[in-house]
């Protein structure tokens, strides 16, 4: 057969339903095999490869499996490059396959040449070049179980021209199985020991390679315990916001009592996650490399362990492994005080401070808790609007969260698509702003010709609020490339055959997302803010006040 077609049939045997991406012609004898298989893969067409990036990354993060995106050679690679990063960056399984020039035309500089390895090398788990067909097997294989395997995370596979149009007499190789680490004796012994010691408590949960059992013993370890769980940024569907024992996000823009309850911390359980910047405000809550409160490091990859902070106790495990293990334990919890206070104050700052404008945006996730369905999903790009979505929104167990943890503006349509790809009778909403949304609003075209559509939520202030709330604190007055002209959102939407509508007044909000639901459709909501709302941050003195 053509190698080609045995790369299809590689990934029908790897359980692949779906793949995204852009035509090209470097790689049509996949387009051609993939012609043969359209009861077995669904091949979404994007508008532009970094959608396709997106919505494969979010796919990944929804299934636990390997989102697949395809593209062609030199511009259609950069173009993708965003959703690769960001999918590094959320430790999220996914495989990016590249048309390449011919494996005659190497180092010449030809039409659309890029050295993959050198351009992806930082940004991805492994990137390789398929020269011989009769590999494919063997490195569609490898490739799955290196997305899959410890932290997961993008591979990138480029595809000659001409070696796609070789034959070949290989068959696919089956199935792969992951093994996911368990933790050592001795190190579960020491950690439940350190943390029996504890006044003051605080687990901090994230990372990619959960799985639903995971997550469902992470509340039954909490609640078994008494503990209070925080969750990395943009994790937060990893724990039930409504349950006691959820006390908030420990991300970028958190709360000043989090920061405070990170600092005085005596144990610190980091399970999962990376002590990325976000958690550690810049790496200023923690001493490098030791800090004083003691640290309790697991996570999926020994690689992160040890790598910025010291430990006194690391865990190699996965964290359904470890949740396993641990709901074998017995605490003797003595910090019901901290925790009840850690909680009590994230229900006093989920409902935001009133908005001055029009559309007040504190009333419209007011409304949005208590309306969305228990199984939603919710997805945003990046800027300053995404704090509606992921600091005054509670997620529910069944509901998901996506989010690009490499602020990556124009993520949130591509990913919302996606997830109507996965769950398609499920509620999405997207959190976009009208800068973020112009950056892969052309994915509207996407939506409509797969019939793929969730409601987005445009919150339009004119702006690139975030770039100029930053602005107005170090250069006031001095105001520069922040201002953004718009197209009429409502009348774009209508040119997709979407459902569009303008709110203008908050008490218009909550008849729109009705009518927005009920769209077979979809829908576009506008939503104007006023320029005073750049950002619901709360000032100093506003906490101080309560």
């Amino acid at each position: 057969m053509l190698a080609g077609h045995l790369l299809v049939k590689s990934l029908i045997e790897q359980g692949v339903d779906t793949t995204f991406g852009v035509p090209g012609e470097s790689y049509l004898a996949v387009l051609d095999g993939l012609y043969d298989v359209q009861n077995q893969i669904r091949l979404i067409t994007t508008r532009n490869e970094g959608g396709a990036a997106f919505m494969a990354e979010a796919y990944g993060k929804l299934t636990g499996k390997p989102g697949i995106c395809m593209v062609t050679r030199g511009p259609g690679a950069t173009n993708a490059s965003i959703g690769v990063h960001t999918a590094m960056q959320n430790s999220t399984p996914m495989i990016l396959f590249v048309g390449q020039i011919g494996r005659d035309m190497r180092d010449r500089e030809a039409f659309q040449e890029i050295d993959y390895k050198a351009f992806f090398g930082t940004v991805a788990k492994w990137v390789t070049e398929i020269d011989n067909p009769d590999r494919i097997p063997e490195i569609i294989a490898r490739a799955f179980h290196t997305a899959l395997s410890g932290r997961p995370g993008p591979v990138v596979i480029a595809l000659p021209e001409d070696m796609l149009t070789s034959d070949t007499q290989h068959l696919p190789a089956p199935c792969i199985k992951i093994t996911e680490p368990a933790p050592a004796p001795e190190a579960l012994l020491a950690a439940v020991d350190l943390l029996s010691t504890a006044k003051k408590p605080l687990i901090v949960v994230g990372g990619g390679g959960w799985t639903e059992a995971g997550r469902d013993n992470l509340i039954s370890w909490a609640e078994a315990n008494d503990l209070p769980i925080a969750t990395a940024f943009r994790y937060q569907d990893l724990m039930d916001n409504t349950n006691p024992q959820f006390i908030g996000e420990a991300g970028i823009g958190m709360w000043p009592q989090m920061k405070q309850r990170i600092i005085d911390a005596d144990v610190i359980f980091a399970l999962n996650i990376r002590f990325g910047e976000s958690f550690t405000d810049g790496w200023t809550l923690l001493d490098v490399p030791n800090a004083k409160q003691k640290i309790i490091h697991a996570h999926i990859s020994d690689r992160e362990l040890g790598k910025i902070y010291q430990p006194d106790v690391a865990i190699h495990a996965s964290p359904n492994q470890l949740l396993k293990a641990l709901l074998k334990t017995k605490l003797t919890p003595n910090w019901a005080a901290w925790r009840k206070e850690a909680r009590a104050v994230y229900e006093k700052m989920l409902p935001a401070r009133p908005q001055t404008g029009a559309v007040d945006m504190a009333a419209v996730c007011d409304y949005l808790r208590e309306n969305l369905d228990d199984n939603a999903i919710i997805t945003n790009g990046a800027g300053n609007f995404a704090i509606w979505a992921g600091k005054h929104l509670s997620y529910t167990r069944n509901q998901r969260y996506i989010g690009p943890q490499s602020g990556a503006m124009g993520a949130g349509l591509p990913s919302a698509i996606a997830a109507k790809a996965v769950e398609p009778n499920t509620q999405v909403v997207c959190f976009a702003g009208d800068g973020d949304f112009q950056m892969n609003g052309q994915e509207l075209g996407t939506s409509a010709q797969e019939g793929l559509y969730p409601i987005t939520l445009i919150l339009n202030n004119s702006m690139y609020g975030t770039i100029r709330a930053h602005q107005e604190g170090r250069y006031a007055d001095r105001i520069s490339g922040t201002k953004i002209v718009n197209p009429d959102f409502v009348k774009l939407a209508e040119s997709y055959g979407i459902h569009g509508e303008k709110v203008t007044e908050t008490n218009q909000f909550a008849a729109a997302f009705e009518r927005a639901k009920a769209s077979p459709t979809g829908a576009i909501i506008e939503l104007i803010i006023d320029e005073q709302d750049i950002t619901p941050f709360r000032t100093m003195d506003e906490i101080k006040k309560g």
